[in-house]
């Protein structure tokens, strides 16, 4: 039996760690999820981090006009992954998302475990009740007999409450919450 194990590393951008949305949460997770990653890489597991993407007008989008703060536009600085994330991911497979759930991912998945029996896919990242939490479900939606998880201490929400929301979400949905 072929198995795949997959990481997926959830926006670990500067403008969710310390820039435009950051919060305390955020930058506490980032050495544990560096150790993970490390810990995955060394393991073989794939690994795949996802880039939330806005271009400038944002503001002038559906999003933008309900979160009216710039962030994660494409070639800044708080666009970039932190430095230490990117540091551990080396040379991973980037997906460009302009919105919470990325629907590149699933065919991404698709062709990395093609010849795979079993498939693992792992999420950590930012943020838990929004990002995470939507590409888990849009996971767990396209890949049904795969075996889901997310790394709670790994993840950071919007608040702290708003994470325990969310985990619970993904938990009620039949995604491992480690």
């Amino acid at each position: 039996m072929k198995e795949k194990n997959i990481l997926i590393v959830v926006d670990m951008q500067n403008d969710f760690i310390d820039g435009a949305l950051g919060t305390a949460e955020a930058q506490a997770i980032v050495e544990p999820a560096i150790d993970r990653i490390l810990a995955c890489g060394e393991r073989g597991y794939t690994l795949i981090a996802t880039l939330d993407t806005h271009l400038d007008d944002y503001l002038d989008t559906p999003e933008g006009k309900k979160l009216p703060v710039p962030h994660c536009v494409k070639g800044t600085q708080g666009w970039q992954i932190n430095a230490g994330v990117q540091r551990a991911l080396g040379d991973c497979i980037l997906v460009e998302k302009p919105t919470f759930g990325s629907t590149a991912l699933p065919g991404v998945i698709a062709r990395e475990a093609a010849d795979a029996d079993r498939v693992t896919i792992e999420l950590l990242g930012l943020c838990t009740d929004i990002c995470v939490v939507s590409n888990a479900l849009l996971l767990k939606a396209n890949f049904p007999e795969a075996d889901i998880a997310v790394h709670a201490a790994c993840c950071a929400g919007v608040t702290p409450a708003k994470h325990l929301a969310a985990l619970e979400t993904m938990r009620s949905c039949q995604i491992d919450v480690l």
